[in-house]
């Protein structure tokens, strides 16, 4: 079990510059809208980011409640 902490550990930390990168084109990208449309590209950042977290709590879910059943 430390085995696969470690290894999680050091993979996140280590993909973590590469994966920082588009915050600062979407931040630049952001100055340059309107209002409206930067209340757009907020929403579409929402929309894009609620599947994969959708996915990831029911799956998490079913986990535990598999858990604590046995």
């Amino acid at each position: 079990m430390k085995r696969i902490v470690l290894v999680v550990g050091i993979t996140l930390s280590v993909a973590s510059g590469a994966l920082a990168q588009g915050c600062s084109v979407c931040t630049k990208t952001a100055q340059g809208l309107d209002d409206k449309s930067a209340k757009g590209l907020n929403g579409g950042i929402l929309y894009l980011a609620l599947l994969p977290l959708a996915i990831m709590g029911t799956v998490g879910y079913m986990w535990l409640r598999s858990k604590n059943s046995n």
